[in-house]
C-alpha cells in the first residue's frame, strides 16, 4: 500500500474516521439530554411504553425500539417522534366491520390474498377471511400521537432521545459482549 504522505493531517484523520464508520466504529454520539430523565418520560409522562417495547419491557402494539437509535441521528429520531407522519404507513390505524356488523380497530400484522390478520389494541389477534369483510379501511392518522411536539417540552425531547440512544448503545454492547464470550468458548 502507497504512503499517503500528500495528505494533510486533517485530511488523514478525516479518511480514517470513514474507514472506521465502514468498519461499524462510527464515532460517540454527543447526547442531547439526560437519558435518566429520559428513561423517566419514556415509561412516564410521554406514555411511549404503553404501545412501545425497549430491552424487554413495554407495550407490544408498536415497533419494539431497543436499536431503533443505533442507526439513525438525533434530529432522525427527533423527527421520528415529532411527526410520526412522515415516517411512512408502519403501525397504522385499520377499522374493519364483519359482513355480520361486527367493528375491530387495531394495526394490520399480515395480509395475503385470501385473509388478513388484525391485532387489536388489547393485544388480541383476530384472523378475518376476506370475503367475511365488509369494509376496510386505513385511518388517517398515525398510531403514534402527533403532538409530542407540544406536549414534551424540549428538555423533555431532548432526554427522551438520549435515552432511546444509550438503550440502543447499551443493547450493542451487550450482543458484543455475548459474541465474544461464545467466540471465546468456542476457542476452548
Amino acid at each position: 500500500m502507497p504512503a499517503f504522505s500528500t495528505l494533510d493531517g486533517a485530511t488523514g484523520k478525516s479518511l480514517i474516521g470513514y474507514l472506521r464508520f465502514l468498519q461499524g466504529h462510527a464515532g460517540a454520539v454527543k447526547l442531547p439530554g439526560e437519558a435518566r430523565n429520559g428513561k423517566a418520560i419514556f415509561f412516564g409522562k410521554g406514555q411511549c411504553s404503553q404501545c412501545h417495547m425497549i430491552s424487554g419491557t413495554g407495550g407490544f402494539i408498536a415497533s419494539e425500539l431497543t436499536i431503533f437509535a443505533s442507526t439513525r441521528t438525533v434530529e432522525e429520531i427527533r423527527e421520528a417522534i415529532t411527526k410520526p407522519s412522515n415516517m411512512g404507513r408502519q403501525s397504522a390505524l385499520v377499522g374493519l366491520t364483519t359482513r355480520e356488523g361486527q367493528k375491530y380497530s387495531g394495526v394490520l400484522r399480515n395480509q395475503d390474498n385470501f385473509s388478513l390478520q388484525l391485532q387489536s389494541m388489547d393485544g388480541a389477534f383476530h384472523f378475518f377471511l376476506k370475503p367475511e369483510v365488509e369494509t376496510f379501511e386505513r385511518q388517517p392518522e398515525p398510531l403514534m400521537p402527533s403532538d409530542y411536539g407540544s406536549r414534551l417540552s424540549s428538555g423533555e425531547l431532548n432526554d427522551l432521545i438520549s435515552f432511546l440512544i444509550v438503550s440502543a448503545n447499551e443493547h450493542k454492547a451487550e450482543t458484543g459482549a455475548k459474541r465474544n464470550f461464545q467466540e471465546d468458548e468456542e476457542n476452548e
